[in-house]
């Protein structure tokens, strides 16, 4: 999961900011070798490591259909992390399988403070794209694709 990162481009990366790219780890701006070799340590790792961390991943700048973001903001992040927290201790039992594997369901989140955020605008956030995940794979083809030849003897 943590190959096929994307992210916006910032000042720390060179080239139009704002743009998606794929980006292993968050790292290809900062790893000082091959990134093949940064992947081959990572996977010895997770076989050596006898309780890996569990993985999670967000988008918390999803749009509706009138562009604007879906989540309320960066102050409501922790209600995400806690039920982060907590599934990774074994305190909720709330979860809904998707294609994309599990995600918290409505009522497993605390909104105790906030009523900006309905169940049906939560179910439009967690909504799986099929059309968008067919293009968002096709860029990790691209990823992989870019680093093989990069990696490669020539």
């Amino acid at each position: 999961m943590a190959a096929t990162l994307g992210s916006e481009t910032t000042a720390a990366i060179t080239g139009k900011v704002g743009v998606v790219r794929r980006d292993p780890m968050a790292m290809l701006a900062f790893c000082g070798y091959n990134m093949g070799d940064y992947f081959a340590h990572w996977l010895k790792m997770g076989l050596a490591v006898q309780h890996p961390p569990k993985i999670f991943r967000v988008n918390w700048f999803r749009r509706d259909a009138q562009g604007r973001f879906i989540w309320p903001g960066f102050g409501e992040n922790m209600r995400v992390l806690q039920w982060v927290v907590d599934r990774s201790r074994g305190r909720t039992g709330g979860v809904e399988e998707t294609s994309l594997g599990l995600m918290p369901r409505y009522e497993d989140l605390n909104w105790t403070g906030l009523e900006k955020l309905s169940a049906a605008r939560y179910a439009e956030l967690a909504r799986v794209d099929a059309a968008a995940w067919k293009d968002e794979l096709a860029s990790h083809d691209e990823l992989f694709a870019k680093l093989a030849s990069a990696c490669l003897p020539h």
